[in-house]
């Protein structure tokens, strides 16, 4: 069995954790919600690993997730007004907001989509994480098994895809509060809940 890394969110470990990701490889980490696994958003390599790991839908896509909104703006094509107030209202923390996707976006991380989920956690070992990591844009999903349990927990992450991923990076003591983010779809002027998460309108 494949021995666990166990990495940090320090300036330390910036080298490896991008020798990692840049590589193809796939990390997992505490957010706000729960925990996540990420790659670069730009690695088909990566990817594919994080549906493998998962066996997951290749319908469903993945997200990116950043520590400022500024670093996803060149992933999305438009931010309609509803999506600005959203965003304003609710960023950092538990909504992801699905847009037009831009060029700069690929389509294995959307299934082919034309739109992408972003979101900024409100988690400060996850935004550290973001911080190091070149670019400051992870493509990312929960840290579980497909149509199990997302992981709450270091130890459950650990035990869930601990023996998968490339890395997992020590949460510092930043808790996730393990529940999912709310999912909306904003589109011109409205928006619709796609999944109800701990944010509530």
């Amino acid at each position: 069995m494949k021995e666990l890394k166990i990495i940090s969110n320090k300036n330390s470990d910036a080298k490896e954790l991008n020798n990692i990701l840049k590589n193809g490889g796939v990390v997992a980490f505490v957010t706000d919600t729960v925990w996540g696994l990420g790659c670069m958003p730009n690695s088909k390599k990566g990817v594919d690993k994080i549906y493998e790991i998962k066996n997951r839908d290749r319908s469903k896509p993945l997200i990116l997730m950043s520590d400022d909104v500024k670093n996803l703006y060149p992933y999305v094509a438009e931010v309609p007004s509803i999506a600005e107030k959203l965003i304003k209202q609710y960023f950092p923390g538990a909504l992801t907001v699905i847009l037009k996707k831009s060029e700069l976006t690929k389509d294995y991380i959307t299934s082919n989509k034309d739109t992408v989920g972003i979101r900024v956690p409100n988690n400060k070992c996850f935004n550290e994480i973001c911080k190091i990591t070149e670019g400051h844009v992870l493509a990312t999903t929960s840290a579980n098994i497909s149509n199990s349990e997302s992981s709450k927990t270091y130890e459950e992450a650990v035990e869930s895809i601990g023996k998968f991923v490339d890395a997992i990076i020590a949460d510092e003591g930043y808790l996730c509060k393990g529940t999912e983010s709310t999912v909306v779809l904003a589109d011109s002027d409205s928006y619709k809940i796609l999944r109800q998460g701990i944010v509530k309108f």
